[in-house]
């Protein structure tokens, strides 16, 4: 099975979804740092909500999903482009309780929702508390009364891989016919994590709708990137200006900065930093990193 978005409409209702399916580009995230296993699956199932709810965005941009707590697990994020990338990360402290739901891994919490459009564009930013029953009833209850819109969502994760079913209910309709809404969710509730996991978008959707008139689009195709790079590392060097980065450097052999996203690792010793501050002044000035 491929990394893919899969979107599909029913005919005679107002509904469309996605079938969300993530094997490389979630393995690539477990790769990089070793979460414990409680984390990996509320990652793996914030990862696949991502994808989806990037799938129904309007604009070029971003979602950043973020969960912040006060309790061993201090963040998570996960951000999602129009262009169908993702890149996702964690904190946490001590030991997690293999069996601790949401709330008691995150303590006194909330949901960070941001819409990102790119640069020169006003960022959206909505906040929503942590529902006890997880990530998918959480992003239900931000959609429906931040955005208007019957959202239902369907997640799951193992160590292998992360998958989503999305339904929302079309605004286009004066009087929709609420039979409709609700004999769709019936149905999707009657899906399993497994069939979830293992079933292709295809199979799975007449599984679920098999008396529905469904249409279903091509696949989009899904993957990891980060957006991390020297330029965003050098730009943030420069904000903590010419001064502090020179008296860090006293102190130290070299200046080291990880992407906390791809564990990337960027170092600047005296050379590049004097190269860096002396570019941002003549552009004409390479600025060499190590």
């Amino acid at each position: 099975m491929n990394d893919t978005l899969q979107r599909f409409l029913f005919e005679r209702a107002p509904i469309r979804g996605e079938v969300a399916h993530l094997d490389a580009t979630w393995r690539a995230v477990l790769e990089r740092h070793e979460y414990p296993p409680v984390l990996r699956k509320v990652l793996g199932e914030l990862m696949a909500a991502g994808a989806l709810l990037a799938a129904t965005l309007k604009f070029e941009g971003a979602i950043i999903l973020q969960l912040q707590g006060s309790g061993p697990v201090k963040l998570i994020v996960v951000e999602c482009t129009s262009e169908q990338t993702l890149r996702a990360t964690a904190k946490w402290s001590g030991e997690l309780d293999a069996g601790a739901a949401l709330a008691q891994l995150l303590g006194e919490g909330r949901f960070v929702i941001t819409l990102a459009p790119g640069a020169g564009k006003q960022s959206y930013q909505g906040v929503v508390a942590i529902d006890p029953a997880g990530v998918a009833a959480s992003l239900e209850h931000y959609m429906r009364h931040s955005e208007q819109l019957d959202t239902r969502l369907w997640l799951t994760a193992n160590d292998d891989r992360a998958a989503g079913l999305l339904l929302q209910k079309l605004p286009e309709r004066t009087e929709p016919d609420e039979d409709d809404w609700s004999r769709a969710t019936l149905l999707a509730d009657t899906i399993t994590g497994d069939e979830l996991l293992e079933l292709p978008a295809g199979k799975l959707l007449r599984r679920l709708f098999h008396q529905e008139d469904v249409r279903v689009f091509e696949p989009r195709p899904v993957s990891f990137r980060c957006s991390c790079s020297s330029e965003r590392v050098g730009a943030m060097l420069r904000m903590l200006g010419y001064a502090e980065v020179r008296a860090i450097l006293e102190e130290r052999e070299n200046i080291e900065v990880t992407c906390e996203f791809c564990n990337r690792a960027y170092r600047y010793d005296s050379v590049d930093a004097e190269q860096l501050f002396a570019a941002a002044i003549n552009p004409r000035v390479s600025a060499t990193r190590h």
